[in-house]
């Protein structure tokens, strides 16, 4: 039929999912979305088939766009969001103005980034869009999205608008010229409430979930320019409990009870990463079987075993092989080029063979001046001359146990089923973790020293989808990421990436498990200072 076709069927999709999406409320009548137009979406001579909109929460405020679309990655849907190029419309319709575009760009927005809100403003929004091959049913998986990530348990309960429940092709404008009765598409199956009170992401627990009462006062230390710590009255020390490195991106956690600190981290942490066919970096996005690989570094052989269920286990020298040096990658995994070597056929071969795809492992060069961190952080001295390794932000993320465990409460409850701590901290995916009292508290940190080596605090570590896997299984469950938004108040941050900044000391740069923490706050957080020398900490 064309193009004429073509445009029909595209609206006709474009115009019923605007329809259905307008008149999605909440229990108290707050509109779930806000839609950008300057239609009514009645023409498809003047009206494409694209809908953008923002996200609204049940008090009208805007849930930032790239947290839905990290949730919509998790329905395996695939939205566009930020300005689309588009910087003259975005202001238009969020009304951004010349000097809150000036203040976007002071507070570290920049295209593309993840800043979705700055001030509680929106700097940005999402778009869906629709082609010839879309169909109606890829417009109610849409639809169904938006629906289970929006209703709590207490919503569902209450009777949806006629609108919302019988999702059919009434919605579409047949009495439009462009439409004729040989050309009406065929029925479309409801949304029942039954299928939405089968979705587990809706019926589970409510959004509103505030954590309890923590049972120990709160502990922060406090390190000043003399280090010497100041605690809180009745605080327990601060430790490291667990440290893992990730020889490997995206594989299985190498736990050590101490370890040596290079200019990129912890030692071999995420020195090798496997690539598809075209160089492309493989992550548990794409095959989240890439957490049964399980390395191991042995220092004093140098070099690292690659072991996995039913796989002999593989060997991989430690020295590097600069003949086969050459640039053959270029992915997010490093913002830009990244100079790496291959590790040959051999080892190419058993990474094919347990993943079933044609993959390589490809080491980074020790020549790395090209990649260096980049953002503006207050206070981290040369920040340029800071090397990464193949990570995505930071040399280091760290948690905190307390944290961990408020959050276990929450998913628990949702899931309906207890969870084992140690899996959670599996699913998070850290370097560092240690114990404090408070949940949550890392969060004020500006700085921590642990032994004699020193971190800067860089932000807060924004959840993907990865930690919808089961570490151990490889399985998807993507109830996590949407408790840990529901749980973090519509955020996936959990976590704090670090930069190290070594002391002038005689110390060797080793971390090593109980060794304490002595974090800086902040400089808008206050702490109770000691009111006897009793309560100093040792240093």
């Amino acid at each position: 039929g064309g193009m004429e076709k073509i445009k029909q069927h595209t609206f006709a999709l474009a115009h019923y999912t605007y329809t259905v999406l307008s008149a999605l409320k909440y229990a108290n009548g707050a509109p779930f979305v806000r839609i950008y137009s300057d239609t009514d979406f009645s023409n498809p001579d003047v009206q494409g088939p694209i809908i953008n909109f923002n996200v609204l929460d049940e008090n009208g405020e805007v849930i930032g766009f790239s947290e839905v679309d990290k949730m919509a990655s998790l329905y395996n849907i695939h939205v566009r969001t930020g300005c689309f190029c588009n910087t003259g419309a975005c202001q238009i319709h969020l009304g951004i103005s010349n000097e809150d575009i000036q203040r976007n760009l002071q507070a570290g927005h920049v295209c593309g980034d993840d800043i979705d809100l700055v001030d509680g403003r929106p700097t940005g929004s999402v778009r869906i869009s629709f082609g010839y091959m879309s169909s109606f049913e890829d417009a109610q998986t849409f639809l169904k999205f938006i629906i289970a990530t929006r209703l709590s348990k207490s919503d569902t309960e209450i009777p949806f608008q006629s609108s919302v429940t019988k999702l059919t092709t009434e919605s579409v404008p047949d009495d439009h010229p462009s439409f004729n009765n040989a050309d009406k598409l065929s029925p479309v199956p409801h949304i029942s409430d039954r299928e939405l009170r089968n979705h587990s992401s809706v019926t589970k627990t409510t959004v509103n979930w505030q954590p309890p009462e923590a049972e120990a006062e709160s502990i922060r230390a406090a390190v000043s320019e003399s280090a010497v710590p100041t605690c809180r009255r009745g605080g327990k020390p601060i430790t490291v409990t667990n440290i893992y490195l990730y020889p490997i991106k995206s594989c299985s956690a190498f736990e050590v009870a101490e370890w040596p600190v290079g200019n990129q981290g912890l030692l071999y942490d995420r020195n090798w990463m496997v690539v598809n066919q075209n160089g492309v970096c493989m992550t548990q996005k794409q095959e989240p079987r890439l957490c049964l690989v399980n390395p191991s570094i042995d220092l004093e052989q140098k070099i690292m075993v690659i072991r996995a269920e039913g796989m002999d286990p593989i060997s991989v020298s430690l020295e590097e092989n600069t003949e086969k040096e050459a640039v053959i990658c270029e992915s997010k995994v490093c913002s830009h080029r990244v100079k790496t070597y291959d590790c040959g056929e051999r080892i190419a071969g058993w990474f094919s063979l347990f993943l079933g795809r044609p993959c390589r492992l490809i080491r980074q060069s020790s020549d790395m001046k090209n990649r260096s961190y980049q953002k503006n952080t207050k206070g981290l001295a040369s920040a340029t001359n800071i090397s990464l390794s193949l990570v995505n932000e930071a040399q280091y993320l760290l948690i905190n146990v307390a944290s961990i465990l408020q959050l276990k409460e929450h998913i628990s409850a949702r899931l309906e089923e207890p969870l084992e701590i140690e899996e959670l901290i599996q699913r998070f995916r850290a370097n560092i973790v240690i114990s404090a009292p408070e949940s949550f508290e890392e969060e004020e940190w500006a700085e921590i020293s642990i032994g004699a080596l020193r971190f800067q605090v860089v932000g807060p570590c924004s959840r993907c989808q990865i930690v919808c896997i089961d570490q151990q299984s490889g399985e998807r469950n993507k109830e996590f990421l949407q408790s840990l938004s529901a749980a973090r108040g519509r955020k996936t941050n959990f976590g704090i990436y670090l930069m190290n900044q070594p002391l002038c000391s005689s110390f060797p740069d080793i971390l090593s498990v109980g060794s304490q923490v002595l974090p800086v706050l902040k400089e808008n957080t206050e702490i109770q200072p000691p009111t006897s020398s009793e309560e100093k900490c040792s240093g």
